[in-house]
């Protein structure tokens, strides 16, 4: 059986990656003023030029599920199924969308991630591994939504406009973290976004303690792979992380661009750590 994997673009995995694993990809699309653009069309960084400048921010909207039945009958042209890894029910309706879709197309199976960007990714490049391992598609389905609750998601933000404008924080914190330089450690939990842990100063120093802690946090990592997934991130900013990842003894470390989608609810100089923690006891 010829079993295709796919994923929105907010799994924000590199197009080698994407073509090495014959990953599919559905694109969100972006509201930028008066334009409506698709998620891979342009960059980040001038979703924050445009923010910037005219102090409004990106919108994005779910896919919905006439789109997800169009793309999966175009896929079903050449796959006899097809395992959908949908960006978490608690952050989108687009994972609904494209379970209501499932149903208007013959053997489509849809994960919600309960995860956002390379978490995502973590969860399509495993269910292609065990596609290629021969499992039947609703085998499939069952352990990779079982291994959504060893996704560990995180990230540092430094500056909160972005989730504010986006509703995703009250004025308060807002106006208190920009008055005292906090950089909130985000965690993804249970399919949602929450504030965990708090840093101050600047984000080459707030990254190197992020990423000592989030090891320690979340202290039984599977070191086949890691991905540091950014907005935009300086060079020193990266090399704490991926310095930190080579200590942990990762096999794999992927340095990766968050699309669009995420960008436009996080900003610019947001950095995070995303890897399976189902591995050894360190």
């Amino acid at each position: 059986m010829k079993i295709a994997i796919s994923a929105e673009t907010t799994c924000d995995l590199t197009k080698d990656l994407l073509n090495e694993h014959d990953i599919k990809i559905i694109p969100f699309e972006i509201v930028l003023g008066d334009k409506m653009i698709k998620d891979g069309e342009i960059s980040p960084e001038e979703i924050f030029a445009f923010v910037d400048k005219n102090g409004v921010l990106p919108k994005t909207t779910a896919l919905n599920e006439y789109e997800y039945t169009e793309f999966f009958e175009e896929i079903k042209k050449d796959y006899d199924a097809i395992i959908h890894i949908a960006l978490s029910s608690g952050i989108s309706s687009s994972c609904g969308n494209a379970e209501r879709a499932s149903k208007n197309v013959e053997n489509v199976y849809v994960v919600d991630s309960q995860t956002l960007t390379t978490g995502i990714g973590l969860l399509a490049l495993y269910a292609r591994d065990l596609a290629n391992q021969g499992l039947a598609p609703s085998e499939i389905q069952k352990k990779v939504q079982e291994r959504t609750a060893s996704v560990q998601a995180s990230f540092v933000v430094e500056r909160l406009d972005y989730l504010y404008k986006g509703g995703r924080c009250n004025a308060l914190q807002f106006f208190g973290a920009n008055l005292l330089k906090i950089r909130p450690r985000i965690v993804v939990k249970n399919g949602k976004m929450g504030t965990d842990k708090k840093y101050r100063g600047n984000m080459v120093n707030v990254i190197e303690k992020y990423s000592q802690e989030v090891f320690a946090d979340f202290n039984t990592p599977n070191l086949d792979k890691a991905f540091i997934t950014y907005s935009s991130a300086s060079d020193e900013m990266i090399e704490k992380a991926e310095n930190a990842c080579k200590e942990m003894g990762f096999k794999k470390i992927y340095k990766t661009t968050a699309g669009c989608t995420i960008s436009s609810h996080c900003g610019a100089n947001t950095l995070g750590i995303i890897y399976f923690n189902d591995g050894e006891n360190k």
